[in-house]
């Protein structure tokens, strides 16, 4: 079993998958994949997986790890980024699209989540997880950081600065308004991580059942908007919303609402 923060991430995989499914094999685009941990256990679920990542250093790794796994069939592994995905993927492709750990790094996140939109099928899910600020600004808080918590205080997504202050942080309202402009409907979000980085490690490695509860207590909190908001990672699960179904008029023509 490993640590909980990595069992946190993973699971946060699995609810998207869930409701994005409902019991069915879906293909899945993890964006960002990196080496491939969850793309290959949605893999040996039975999903269809591609993973679009920059690095071919770690898209070896991909491919070493599907192997490793048995997997009858490898992982896709494509080189590349949300600023060229089309020229890789098919647009409709994908009925879900993993898009964790990416929109901190972008230069326009409106812009990689049109793309991430146009890779899905019509009602197709995304599931984008950024990092949270409000869990950012605690951090450098406790550490005694004052001048720095202050400085991310007084930020927003909007105004981050990449090249200055590093991988944008984001607050729960600007990802659920990003997502809504580019016509996503969000459907859950969780909290994930809302403890977990802040907990030294010692006492979940030798306290007795510690591991265990903490794990608990991060899913019993994940929705709570009072927690989730701390939280170190912002998860949305949304689906992107279907076009209005034409209606008949009273003249017996068929409108589009």
């Amino acid at each position: 079993m490993g640590p909980v923060r990595s069992e946190l991430m993973w699971q946060a995989v699995v609810d998207a998958v869930e409701i994005a499914g409902a019991g069915r094999l879906l293909d899945v685009l993890d964006l960002g994949g990196g080496t491939g941990g969850d793309a290959v256990h949605l893999a040996q679920l039975g999903h269809r997986v591609t993973v679009v990542d920059p690095s071919p250093d770690a898209l070896a790794s991909l491919h070493r790890r599907g192997i490793e796994a048995g997997l009858p069939e490898p992982v896709r592994g494509v080189q590349g980024d949300s600023g060229d995905l089309l020229d890789h993927v098919e647009p409709a492709a994908f009925d879900l699209v993993v898009c964790h750990g990416v929109l901190e790094h972008v230069d326009d996140p409106a812009q990689a989540l049109d793309t991430v939109a146009t890779a899905l099928r019509p009602g197709g899910h995304a599931s984008v997880m950024v990092a949270g600020r409000n869990a950012a600004i605690a951090a450098r808080a406790l550490a005694g950081d004052f001048v720095t918590a202050q400085t991310l205080l007084g930020r927003t997504a909007g105004t981050w600065d990449l090249r200055s202050m590093g991988p944008r942080r984001f607050a729960p309202a600007e990802l659920e308004e990003l997502l809504s402009t580019q016509g996503f409907v969000t459907v859950r979000t969780n909290g994930v991580r809302v403890f977990a980085d802040l907990v030294p490690s010692a006492i979940v490695d030798i306290e007795p059942g510690a591991r265990d509860a903490l794990y608990a207590l991060e899913r019993e909190l994940r929705s709570s908007s009072e927690f989730s908001a701390l939280s170190a990672g912002l998860q949305s699960i949304a689906r992107l919303d279907l076009p209005s179904a034409a209606t008949p008029d009273p003249g017996g023509r068929s409108a589009a609402l």
